[in-house]
């Protein structure tokens, strides 16, 4: 009787291709193995230690050990619309256009759930992190995908193919669109694009009656003069879109889950109040800190920060390069998305993901996990030192030599 009891909403996620190279990951560990892992965008520094201390601080105090509120305590939305103040000159209300959320993750996946109807349709670029995409999915709607086009060599977004993309894409889905989903700094690509883009972008949602959900986690990983822009900075975009924001990777913070939503106040609405149903918010002494992070450290992080991601890209480009595996330098974000090596990239980029892993001891996250358009790449996170990127450029020398000298033995 039980096993004909079906979990339809589990049935409709795609198999996790990811937890094919985790897998073979522990293995190569339990066996005793040294395994360099640049597979998960995990930052490897320690958070600031003032957001530390005030952590601590606050912990000590027993009031705020009980429930907290579960759209985030007032000063931390207070904190992160003065953080859009700052930064982009976007006034919010902390109380109406601000929700603190549990990682921008968790934010995304419960305004999907919000803001979703059985059947409606939403437009996600690909390749893209993949809960971009199945959000919807486990909220019972569904996906029309779009190649993410972009130059290969800057990876500057093809805006205006993009926008013509979006208008294609709300010609063909049925019922039509009613979400967009936008992610720049790109993951995984790195791709970017101009504050005009989102001026197209926002005109086009008022003219074809869509909502767009912008995410914005790696704007403050960005290099070579390059200024993330924010849809928000855009006049009359809170009329229709949100964007969400995460400490995760400008502070070093992935591990404490402090993320935000921010924009159209009915969608914001939506998502405040499914949150009362969920969830009694972040522990206080979190939120405490959190508000320290953006308070005290403004919209620039930690000096350390940038420059450790610049220097390891730098390294990693000049190393891997040497090793036979050209890769493009991005002007944002912590990740490399690299091309396969092209006497390998006939294996596909999970194939070619396990045999980097097997025989060089290199962990990448393989392209076609996020998503079809892919497939002739893995993501690199910048997440170890130069030692450990030099050590990996030297294994996969020999790798690519191998594979070189087989090829040559077979014909």
């Amino acid at each position: 009787m039980f096993e004909e009891i079906q979990f339809e909403k589990i049935n409709r996620l795609p198999k996790y291709i990811f937890a094919e190279i985790n897998e073979l990951k522990m293995e190569a560990r339990r066996a005793g193995e040294d395994i360099i892992d640049f597979s998960m965008g995990n930052p490897d520094a320690p958070t600031p230690q003032p957001i530390i201390d005030k952590l601590c601080e606050t912990a000590m105090k027993p009031k705020t050990h009980g429930y907290s509120a579960s759209k985030g305590i007032y000063k931390l939305r207070l904190a992160m619309a003065n953080w859009y103040k700052r930064k982009y000159g976007v006034e919010l209300d902390p109380n109406k256009e601000v929700v603190a959320t549990m990682g921008s993750k968790e934010g995304y996946v419960h305004l999907v759930q919000a803001i979703s109807n059985p059947g409606d349709v939403a437009i996600v670029p690909d390749p893209t992190y993949p809960i971009h995409s199945q959000a919807f999915i486990l909220a019972g709607a569904n996906v029309e995908k779009m190649e993410l086009i972009f130059d290969e060599e800057t990876f500057e977004v093809d805006e205006d193919r993009f926008l013509s993309d979006v208008e294609q894409a709300l010609d063909n889905s049925l019922p039509k669109a009613k979400f967009l989903v936008v992610n720049f700094p790109h993951n995984p690509s790195t791709a970017t694009v101009t504050p005009e883009f989102y001026t197209r972008l926002v005109a086009l949602a008022k003219e074809k009656r869509f909502y767009i959900i912008s995410d914005i986690a790696y704007a403050d990983i960005t290099f070579d003069g390059y200024t993330t822009p924010s849809i928000m900075e855009v006049e009359g975009a809170k009329d229709v879109a949100v964007e969400s924001y995460t400490l995760s990777k400008s502070y070093n913070m992935a591990g404490w889950r402090v993320g935000f939503i921010v924009g159209n106040q009915k969608l914001i609405g939506a998502l405040q109040n499914i949150k009362s149903w969920l969830d009694y918010g972040m522990f206080t002494p979190i939120q405490v800190a959190a508000t320290v992070a953006l308070d005290e450290h403004g919209y620039i992080p930690d000096e350390q920060i940038i420059p450790l991601y610049e220097k390891r890209r730098d390294v990693m480009i000049d190393a891997f390069s040497n090793a036979g595996w050209p890769l493009a330098k991005p002007n944002a974000s912590m990740f490399i998305w690299a091309k396969i090596p092209e006497i390998a990239r006939d294996m596909g980029s999970l194939e070619f993901a396990k045999q980097l892993l097997i025989q060089a001891g290199v962990a990448v996250s393989p392209g076609i996990g996020f998503g079809k358009y892919g497939d002739e790449y893995v993501r690199i996170a910048l997440i170890e030192n130069e030692k450990r990127i030099r050590q990996a450029a030297k294994n996969i020398k020999k790798f690519l030599k191998e594979v070189e000298k087989e090829k040559s033995i077979n014909g």
